[in-house]
This record gives C-alpha cells, sequence and structure tokens, in this order.
C-alpha cells in the first residue's frame, strides 16, 4: 500500500512540475503580450529556469542522499507554492523572472529526488526503464493539461488582460496537495547509502560529478542528452509563439494546439515501453531521429503563406498546426530511455550525482536552444528557426552511436566481473 502510496506521489509531482516547467512558452506568449517586452528579452524566463537548475544541481545533487529524498520533494513543492502565490499578488515580469528561478531551484531537488527514488523501487534495469518511461510520460500528460489549464484563465478577446494570473492561486493549491500526500507517505531510503561511497553522499557534489564525467559512457551520454533538450526546447519553448505569428492563430488556440506536442509526447513515452520489448533500445532511438528529421522537412513548408483569418478555430485551422506537433510522437522515448540506460549502469549510491550532471547537462541544452530559437525567430521568422533543429538532429545520431557503443562496453565489463566473482 506505502509503495503505490509513493509511486503515486512521484507521478503527482512530476505532472505538477510539468505544469510549471513547460508554461514557459505560454508565459512567454503571455508577457509579450502583457508586458510588452521582445522575444530575446522574453527568452530570460527559459534562462531563469534553466540555468537555476544546472547551478542547483551542481551544488546538492550529493548532498540530498543526507537529506532526504522524500524531504527534498516536501522541500521543493513548498518554494513553489510560495512562488506561485506570489504571482497574482505582484505581478510583473521581475516577478515572473522570479517565478522561474524558483522553478528551477525546486525542480533540480525534485528530479534528482524521483529518479534516485525510481533506483529504490526498482530491482533490475528492465523495470528501471519501464517505470522511467511511465513517469516520464505522466510528465508530458502533465504538459498537456497544463497548455489547457493556462488557456482556460486567458481572455481570448483580449489576451493581455491580467486574468491570466489567477492560474497561480490553482497551481499553489496544487503543489500545497501533493505536498501533505509526500508527507503522509513513507519512502526506505537505506540503499541510497554506502560505506564505500560516503564521500560522494556527504557533501563532495562536484567532485563526484567531476568523476564521473571522465567516464566515457557519461560523457556520451550527456552530449546526447544535451542535443536531445535542446532539440525539444526548441519546439516545446516556442510552439505557442510559432502558432501565433507564423500561423496566424489566436493566442488562446496557439496555445492550445501547442498542447498536441505534449499529448503526441506523452503517447510516445507510454508507448515505447511496450515498443522496447520487442526492439533494441539503440535502433528504436535512432529511426525516431531519422524520423524527426524527415517531419521537419516535410511539414514546416506547410507552414508557409498562410493569411491571418477572422474567428478561426480548431475545426479550420492550417494543417501545420497539427502536423509539426508529431514530432512529439518521435522524440518521445529519446529521453527517458538514455537516462535509464545509464543510470542503470551506475551503482544505486551514484544516482543522485549522475542525475545532477543530467539536470545540469539539460538545462544548458534547453538554455541554448531556446536562446537561438529566439534570435532566429526574431531576425528571420519561426519557420527557419524550426529548420536550425536540423543540425543537432544529426549531431545526435553520432552521440547516441558513441552511447550505444560504451553502453555495450560497460555491460560486458560487469558480466566479466560477475563470471570472476563466481570463479574466485
Amino acid at each position: 500500500m506505502n509503495r503505490w502510496r509513493i509511486l503515486i506521489a512521484l507521478a503527482l509531482i512530476y505532472m505538477l512540475f510539468a505544469v510549471l516547467l513547460n508554461s514557459v512558452g505560454t508565459v512567454i506568449l503571455q508577457s509579450i503580450a502583457t508586458f510588452g517586452v521582445d522575444k530575446p528579452q522574453a527568452s530570460i524566463l527559459e534562462a531563469c529556469k534553466d540555468l537555476t537548475i544546472a547551478a542547483t544541481s551542481l551544488l546538492v545533487a550529493s548532498f540530498l542522499p543526507a537529506l532526504g529524498y522524500r524531504r527534498s520533494m516536501m522541500l521543493g513543492l513548498g518554494i513553489v507554492a510560495v512562488a506561485c502565490l506570489a504571482m497574482p499578488m505582484f505581478r510583473s515580469f521581475r516577478t515572473t523572472e522570479l517565478l522561474f528561478v524558483c522553478v528551477g531551484l525546486s525542480f533540480a531537488l525534485i528530479k534528482v529526488a524521483v529518479y534516485s527514488s525510481i533506483g529504490l523501487l526498482t530491482s533490475d534495469q528492465a523495470s528501471h526503464t519501464r517505470l522511467t518511461n511511465f513517469i516520464e510520460g505522466l510528465f508530458m500528460v502533465g504538459v498537456l493539461c497544463g497548455g489547457w489549464i493556462f488557456s482556460a484563465f486567458i481572455d481570448p478577446v483580449a489576451p493581455a488582460n491580467p486574468s491570466w494570473f489567477r492560474v497561480y492561486w490553482l497551481l499553489a493549491a496544487m503543489a500545497c496537495a501533493v505536498l501533505l500526500l509526500v508527507f503522509l507517505s513513507r519512502l526506505d531510503e537505506s540503499k541510497s547509502h554506502s560505506p564505500a561511497l560516503a564521500a560522494a553522499t556527504s557533501g563532495r557534489s562536484f567532485e563526484s560529478m567531476v568523476t564521473l564525467i571522465g567516464r566515457p559512457l557519461v560523457y556520451c551520454f550527456l552530449a546526447s542528452a544535451f542535443l536531445y533538450v535542446l532539440i525539444e526546447q526548441s519546439f516545446g519553448t516556442w510552439l505557442p509563439t510559432f502558432n501565433r505569428e507564423v500561423l496566424m492563430l489566436p493566442n488562446t488556440l496557439s496555445i492550445q494546439l501547442a498542447s498536441i506536442l505534449a499529448g503526441a509526447t506523452a503517447i510516445g513515452r507510454i508507448g515505447a515501453g511496450m515498443l522496447l520489448k520487442r526492439i533494441r533500445w539503440h535502433v528504436l532511438l535512432n529511426a525516431c531521429v531519422i524520423a524527426m528529421g524527415s517531419l521537419v522537412v516535410l511539414a514546416l513548408p506547410l507552414a508557409t503563406h498562410i493569411t491571418r483569418s477572422a474567428g478561426v478555430g480548431w475545426s479550420d485551422a492550417p494543417l501545420a498546426a497539427y502536423v509539426i506537433p508529431l514530432i512529439g510522437l518521435l522524440m518521445a522515448p529519446i529521453y527517458p530511455v538514455i537516462n535509464s540506460v545509464a543510470l542503470s549502469s551506475l551503482p544505486k549510491p551514484l544516482h543522485a550525482a549522475m542525475t545532477g550532471l543530467i539536470l545540469v547537462f539539460s538545462a544548458l541544452g534547453g538554455t541554448l536552444g531556446s536562446r537561438i530559437t529566439a534570435i532566429v525567430f526574431s531576425r528571420f521568422d519561426g519557420v527557419h528557426a524550426f529548420y536550425f533543429s536540423l543540425f543537432p538532429m544529426c549531431l545526435l545520431l553520432l552521440t547516441l552511436s558513441m552511447f550505444r557503443r560504451e553502453s555495450e562496453r560497460a555491460s560486458e565489463v560487469r558480466v566479466n566481473r560477475v563470471f570472476s566473482s563466481t570463479a574466485a
């Protein structure tokens, strides 16, 4: 019973942070309308979130086993609850920047705790991969719900109306409810401590991460994670603005149609668990990257030469508004699968430090991807900004090949060690 309670708590935490983290695209669109900021300035919100995640991960990843994963989750939920309460009380772009700093700080605590908890709740790589895919799939369900939650508070006639700030009362209440559930749950964290790795769990976070980076498996993985998130955030953050300015759709409809990306990603991540029972992980991921590039090349021409029309709705939106978000179905399996392969290749006491590295490189990739897209978007247009994603896709194919090679070498080493131990 308690195991199910903690699993439900992990899922709800991830879904709540999905709404908060991925609201950045919606909030960028609304900030442009409400506060009158330009695109490069609005893209600072992505940096507020991601750079805070990176900095926090470097500082606290290896402290968390001592603090406790459950306590870390409660602390993160408390911080975002207070930040959400501040939004409708102090309406300004500065408050919005502070919100995403708090969301980034909290998510660094949450993700290290959640990923490390997955290692404690599973016993082998197969179950670890399935649970990781399921949790990440629910994350995308949260992203999908987030688009509709925010759009429900936006005035379709006057999108600059500050009524959209009321959504943060709801989000603060949700954070408090999930915090209570975590408080009532229990998690056996004894396996996260190892006498042989006491130094790694007693505060030497940076040294632990540097040691891990020196492993070929780890740096090949980190390069893959960096490139994936660069691609993902290029589309995820700027798709609402793309719908508004390139496809000429109203703000509310732009946000709602962008949620197709999250829905497609959720379906892809949950469905990937079934496909991985029949297809080797590297074959599936390479096929996904190639299909992503093909979709970009085929879909973006559909977004050209579109004229603005009054009263446009779901039934008469341009075809590109439905086709482009389908890239989420193809990118879906990549991130959770490479995370799971990397984490399950390491001892459980190192999962916190490794998750910290994942957060650092994912945050840097997200910030860079959003910033590049903002600059190209403002100087050229959204179509050229999305075409740029083809370059990191080509690099991702290369890093995935290297990651596969190193993961197979790591598996051979583990098998040889087991064989040698048995023989002795």
